[in-house]
């Protein structure tokens, strides 16, 4: 793992242009090790001791005290994302027509197409199908009775699709990505993964190093100690694993961290409230436990 000084310099010789985008990852990562954690280090330990104060800054305690971070960096696959999101958008405003030749070919290779029925009287798609009655279907729009459903083929799709994106046939989410999740689009959402892709693969070097210098940069944050207070082990517990912090108020009781005060603090007739719906809760999980209900 990649000390607090080193990752300020890979991250200014990244921004620099000194090393390229492969090489910075590849330094990075190979000193990174999955289960190893920051505050194990030597670097860490050594530069705790210039930031710790000597008790906690929630409760006053000096009872093992720790440095506890109001805040903790996103992982890269996250930052990756956001900017190719922001890169797809950017592609797509400025290219918003996507051959139709091309849609089609990217459409029969990515996906797998499950037609959908559709009333042969007014167009509406997937109408009631009854199991004993006839006939078997029952359109919920027109009310149309008939056997043997219209389908359309993925041709009469598309050319609906551009004569009017907004047409009730193309909204069913009726083809299944051939990848390993499976997704379920429409024409819409496949023209977008399409200009997405394609803006990706455009600019991927650029998305790439974005992503990476935030993710940097967050890092080199938290390796920082700029966003921490010093805390108790039990505030630090607190906060970190049940999402509590000290009342402001009575300075006794843990409060969720949304809230401003904890429930013994609120005006009376609050207070009342939140005890009531606290011990609904309870009555109500009790029961569940005693049904077998997860």
């Amino acid at each position: 793992m990649l000390t607090y000084s080193e990752a300020i310099l890979l991250r200014d010789k990244l921004a620099n242009g000194e090393i390229g985008l492969e090489a910075a990852q590849a330094q990075y990562w190979n000193e990174f090790n999955e289960g190893q954690r920051s505050w194990h280090t030597k670097d860490w330990k050594e530069r705790k001791s210039e930031f710790i104060k000597d008790k906690c800054e929630i409760c006053g305690s000096n009872d093992t005290l720790t440095l506890q971070h109001l805040s903790h960096p996103i992982r890269y696959s996250e930052y990756l994302r956001d900017i190719t999101r922001a890169y797809a958008n950017e592609h797509i405003n400025a290219n918003p027509v996507v051959n139709k030749y091309e849609f089609r070919t990217y459409v029969l290779n990515k996906y797998n197409y499950v037609p959908v029925p559709f009333c042969p009287n007014c167009n509406n798609s997937n109408p009631d199908k009854r199991v004993r009655k006839r006939p078997q279907y029952r359109c919920k729009a027109c009310r149309h009775e008939f056997d043997s459903p219209a389908y359309k083929s993925v041709n009469e799709l598309i050319s609906i699709f551009y004569e009017n994106e907004d047409a009730m046939e193309v909204r069913d989410k009726c083809f299944i990505s051939k990848d390993q999740w499976r997704n379920k689009h429409n024409l819409s959402n496949i023209r977008y993964w399409l200009q997405r892709e394609r803006a990706k693969n455009k600019d991927a070097e650029k998305i790439g190093k974005e992503a990476f210098l935030l993710y940097l940069n967050d890092t080199i944050k938290y390796l920082s100690f700029e966003d921490t207070i010093t805390a108790c082990k039990k505030c630090a517990f607190h906060f970190d694993i049940n999402k509590l912090e000290l009342c402001p108020k009575c300075k006794q009781n843990y409060k969720g961290l949304q809230y401003p005060t904890c429930v013994q603090c609120l005006p009376e007739e609050k207070r009342k409230a939140a005890l009531e719906s606290i011990q609904f809760g309870k009555e109500w999980q009790a029961m569940h436990e005693e049904l077998g209900i997860d």
